[in-house]
């Protein structure tokens, strides 16, 4: 009770501080100058930081992040020995990450000696150009894929806090510090799409919590560009101005409607480029299917597959349990925001759940998709912020798993 009269308290000074700032912005001042007086050169920056070291949840969690990605690297190095002598970028760049480095480099045609390159169409195309054009000035392809992931997981901390904020006041640091433990964390320091997918997707999210439904389809539309979970938020955001106060029931709201259309051209715009590469919209999808066994399977037979590799596969067994948790979180979070009536999360989860647990012959990246179930981590930091025991629980499962993963993925092991 005391720590939670202190964060009322503190908080309630920052509102008497914003207050104050909001009755003085008429006047035309600057720092210590008076009203008409020559401003200083540097007075806007100053202001910009007195603002910033003003709000203290965007400081928390960047506080947050940074001693993550501290957190990180010691487990990075601790788990080495005897494991791995990669170099550190390497350790970093698995598996998925060199597809990226290699449509960067060689666009979808991939390296020359690659007999499987045509696999290569089933990653949309946002994070190999954003890799092209950093290679211009970055030539080490594996150092750009982790300054993108460690920029991109910044912005995502401290827009994760704004939006938990958005639902409850003092809830964001609780809810980064979730998120960033969760058990496959990991792979926002890898040269995968999840960071930087997120750090767009999330700011569209709160952008349409505020009514900046502009704003909030041109995130939307670069998220979809990366990966097809792109559409799924874009049919959340649609959902969400359906109901908001803000969207189509606020006057003249039906204006903006066509910007919702916005998120379905990058997708649309990759798939013409197939055809006429393949002659297939859908040869993404092929893609998947041919490599990956991703196609249409009944739900139970999934899990009754996924569960037998568990058994029949010891190397791999922890990852098969991991995914399967995984899946079993996610059917919950949604049934959770069934209950609650909250349908635009549902939008966005449930063609997630769809495309997870009945698009693919077993469970695969179920667990690594979990970093983009926003809602969880949010609900997570909301209750944590009533009561810390919850958040203590959660860190106590959550944390040494984060922790293993680390280890596991660094070393070259396969988590999801």
């Amino acid at each position: 009770m005391l720590v939670t009269e202190i964060q009322q308290a503190g908080a309630a000074r920052e509102r008497g501080a914003d207050e104050a700032s909001e009755k003085m912005a008429p006047v035309d001042t600057s720092g210590d100058t008076a009203s008409g007086e020559q401003t200083e050169p540097h007075s806007g920056r100053r202001r910009l930081a007195m603002w910033w070291l003003s709000h203290s949840p965007d400081r928390t969690a960047l506080l947050i992040w940074f001693f993550w990605q501290v957190a990180s690297y010691i487990y990075l190095i601790l788990a080495a020995p005897g494991r791995t002598e990669d170099a550190i970028l390497d350790r970093f760049n698995r598996y998925d990450s060199y597809n990226f480095m290699d449509i960067a480099k060689y666009g979808y045609d991939g390296r020359p000696d690659d007999p499987d390159a045509p696999r290569l169409v089933a990653f949309f195309p946002g994070l190999p150009l954003l890799l092209r054009s950093l290679h211009l000035v970055i030539p080490d392809l594996r150092l750009a894929l982790v300054l993108i992931s460690l920029v991109a997981s910044a912005v995502v901390a401290v827009a994760l806090s704004r939006l938990s904020e958005s639902y409850r006041e003092g809830s964001g640091p609780w809810a980064v510090l979730a998120f960033l433990l969760s058990p496959f964390a990991v792979f926002l320091l890898a040269g995968y799409t999840e960071a930087l997918f997120l750090a767009l997707a999330i700011p569209a999210w709160l952008l349409a919590r505020r009514g900046r439904w502009e704003a909030a389809a041109v995130c939307a539309a670069f998220a979809s560009s990366i990966r097809i979970t792109g559409l799924f938020l874009a049919f959340g955001l649609l959902v969400q101005f359906l109901v908001s106060r803000d969207g189509l029931r606020a006057p003249r709201g039906w204006r903006n409607a066509p910007w919702l259309v916005l998120p379905g051209v990058p997708v649309l715009a990759y798939m013409i480029y197939l055809w006429h590469r393949t002659g297939d919209l859908m040869a993404w999808k092929a893609a998947e299917a041919q490599y990956w066994g991703r196609y249409p399977v009944a739900p139970w037979n999934v899990f009754i597959d996924t569960w037998h590799r568990s058994l029949n596969e010891p190397v791999l067994a922890t990852s098969y349990r991991e995914e399967i948790l995984s899946a079993l979180v996610l059917v919950l979070l949604i049934i959770a925001r069934l209950v609650r009536r909250n349908w635009p999360d549902v939008a966005y989860l449930a063609p997630q759940a769809v495309a997870l647990l009945a698009m693919s012959s077993f469970y695969m990246s179920v667990g690594r998709a979990s970093l983009l179930w926003w809602p969880l981590y949010i609900s997570v930091g909301v209750v944590g912020s009533r009561r810390p025991w919850v958040m203590m629980a959660y860190l106590a499962v959550a944390a040494p798993v984060w922790a293993i993963n680390v280890g596991n993925f660094t070393t070259g092991a396969w988590i999801g």
